[in-house]
């Protein structure tokens, strides 16, 4: 077994899932890059059926992806109207999302600069700050 087979199989069991040949092709899509992975649930279950020949459900993707974020291995990023994206980056971290592509693209956090928070209401603390700038193709006018 392999490095990161091994690696897979502790996110798996460390979240609770029972390591299925279905669940470790998730982690292979998800971890086994050189770069962060921004998806969708349904952009994961795409790429899993249609890249790799592999039949999955999509409960068993939401299901996997849901226990991965709550143990800390992935963020959400809710990008309005019911729409989320995932990214395997988990560090605090800014992104550009374009409307057009529906693409996530990370910003290096020494590029937003925020001068002021608003105070949190009472009992509540604020955890952190990320932002998303919506951006779209530019005009030809």
């Amino acid at each position: 077994m392999t490095k990161a087979e091994t690696n897979f199989l502790v996110k798996l069991r460390s979240s609770g899932l029972r390591p299925t040949k279905q669940r470790i092709k998730i982690c292979e899509v998800l971890f086994n890059r050189d770069k962060t992975f921004h998806f969708s649930i349904n952009d994961l279950t795409n790429i899993i059926q249609n890249q790799h020949n592999e039949k999955i459900s999509l409960a068993t993707v939401y299901n996997t992806v849901h226990a991965f974020k709550k143990k800390g291995y992935l963020k959400e990023i809710n990008i309005g109207n019911d729409m989320s994206y995932f990214d395997t980056n988990t560090t605090s971290h800014h992104h550009f999302y374009d409307e057009q592509t529906k693409e996530l693209i990370d910003i290096n956090s020494q590029e937003v600069e925020i001068k002021k928070t608003p105070t949190p209401p009472n009992g509540k603390k604020i955890e952190g700050v990320e932002v998303t700038f919506k951006i779209s193709k530019k005009s030809s006018l």
